[in-house]
């Protein structure tokens, strides 16, 4: 596999990623993260490389979008359909794998229900997405302090949500 890195020069070049680099990667998979979703250049490093190629695979969009889903029924809210055109869906329906294990705050998520399905509705359309919306979405999830699971998280859930979709806007 091979990504563009800035030769710092002001040119990017093709350089090979190597199994070890993907290790670190996913390593400082939350540093990393971080940077993306505040719009850190995946070009800057091999590392960043590394992570938002991870990111935008397919599968862990799919796997980011199921997350969703889970969340949104464990709510309460029941989980919208992906679309039928979709070449993603071709795996178990969304939101059946497994129960979410966390305490949520299912006001805040009911409220916020549209957004949320509307996230992993973007995560699951076909092609390039933006790296940062993904990596902000890895956020809202991974945040353990977040408005997910925190009454008093720092962050409207909705607020999180809508930035988070808008970066996923092409």
């Amino acid at each position: 596999m091979y990504v563009l890195i800035d030769d710092g020069r002001g040119r990017l070049t093709l350089r090979r990623l190597w199994p070890w680099q993907r290790i670190l990667a996913r390593g400082a998979a939350a540093r990393l993260d971080s940077a993306l979703a505040g719009g850190a250049r995946p070009e800057a490093s091999i590392r960043l490389a590394a992570r938002a190629t991870r990111l935008t695979s397919t599968p862990f969009r799919r796997d980011l979008a199921a997350s969703l889903r889970r969340i949104l029924i464990a709510a309460g809210e029941p989980a919208q359909p992906a679309p039928a055109r979709s070449p993603l869906t071709t795996r178990a329906p969304l939101g059946v794998s497994r129960p979410v294990r966390v305490p949520l705050r299912p006001v805040p998520i009911r409220r916020s229900a549209p957004l949320l399905a509307d996230l992993a509705s973007r995560l699951l359309e076909p092609g390039p997405v933006p790296v940062r919306g993904v990596a902000m979405v890895t956020g809202l999830l991974a945040d353990g302090t977040g408005p997910l699971y925190r009454d008093a998280a720092a962050g409207d859930l909705a607020v999180l949500a809508r930035r988070a979709a808008d970066a996923l806007t092409l």
